[in-house]
């Protein structure tokens, strides 16, 4: 049984007619009527009694119709909705973010997508860059956003931004009165530092920049996100180093001094699986760029 014979069919059922019947359809009557034929035999009853005078549909006609509408009915939708999806219009979207996202335009750049394209559904899940790449290899996700630029063949990645470490103090400390900080003046400050488990590229960096000051800072706790990171700082229970975006947290308690060098970057990347960008991913990505809040 073939969508064209149901079309057909149907069409046959509402005109009771041949001749009326195929000049809908703009075809011949033969072809019609093979077609009927075929599809009485793949149902295995006859459809339509016909002679001279009329058409009319047998009990198994009247029984296929609204069956064959309903069929032919989804069959459009799906096929409308198949176009949706690739003109970018329609589909679901699952993505993974980094926490600091939250603060680099993530959430604005979804509320724009999201009003242009209300019919996509959007799922979000806050992972670790790691966790991000191993549902993105098991295409649990379709686009992630992460930390690191070390990624496995089967994916790619795009920048979407780049930004310095700035000084995290409570905001009773005595550096907090210094404009300008130089990563040499944490030496002696206890540090809440983000955990080598949850991000490698981040806690390694934080240890260079303070590697290249000469010193090795003194671990006091370590947390698994970059908000936690600022709200023990802004507690009093030390220092830290944290990239810009998270100036924009806004926790009370917490000042946010710059650096007075260039330092190792705070990166961001988009990443997908390997191929042609799908234009949901791409529109998503394109809005994120557009979205980083301004230093």
């Amino acid at each position: 049984m073939e969508l064209r014979h149901l079309r057909y069919f149907s069409v046959l059922a509402e005109e009771l007619h041949f001749g009326r019947a195929a000049r809908r359809l703009s075809i011949s009557q033969p072809p019609l009527s093979v077609a009927i034929r075929q599809l009485e035999d793949s149902v295995g009853a006859r459809l339509f009694e016909r002679n001279s005078k009329e058409v009319r549909l047998t009990p198994a006609g009247e029984a296929l119709r609204a069956s064959a509408r309903r069929l032919l009915r989804q069959a459009e939708e799906a096929a409308l909705e198949a176009r949706d999806v690739a003109a970018g219009s329609a589909g679901r979207l699952r993505i993974g973010f980094v926490g600091a996202m939250l603060y680099r335009g993530l959430p604005q750049a979804l509320r724009a997508f999201q009003a242009r394209h209300p019919a996509v559904r959007i799922t979000l899940a806050e992972l670790n860059s790691g966790l991000q790449i191993a549902e993105l290899l098991h295409d649990r996700l379709d686009l992630g956003f992460v930390h690191t630029a070390r990624m496995p063949p089967e994916l790619q990645h795009r920048l979407l931004l780049s930004e310095p470490f700035v000084c995290c103090l409570p905001a009773g400390h005595a550096l907090a009165r210094k404009r300008v900080l130089a990563p040499a003046d944490l030496r002696a400050q206890p540090f809440v530092l983000f955990s080598r488990e949850v991000s490698p590229d981040y806690h390694e960096r934080i240890l260079s920049i303070c590697a290249e000051a000469g010193f090795q800072p003194e671990v006091r706790h370590e947390v698994r996100h970059w908000l936690a990171v600022v709200s023990l700082v802004s507690q009093g229970l030390g220092v830290a180093l944290v990239p810009q975006a998270m100036r924009h947290s806004a926790l009370p308690g917490a000042v946010f001094r710059p650096l007075d060098r260039a330092v190792a970057q705070s990166e961001a990347y988009g990443v997908w699986r390997a191929g042609p960008v799908g234009p949901l991913v791409e529109r998503l990505l394109e809005g994120v760029a557009e979205a980083v809040p301004q230093a």
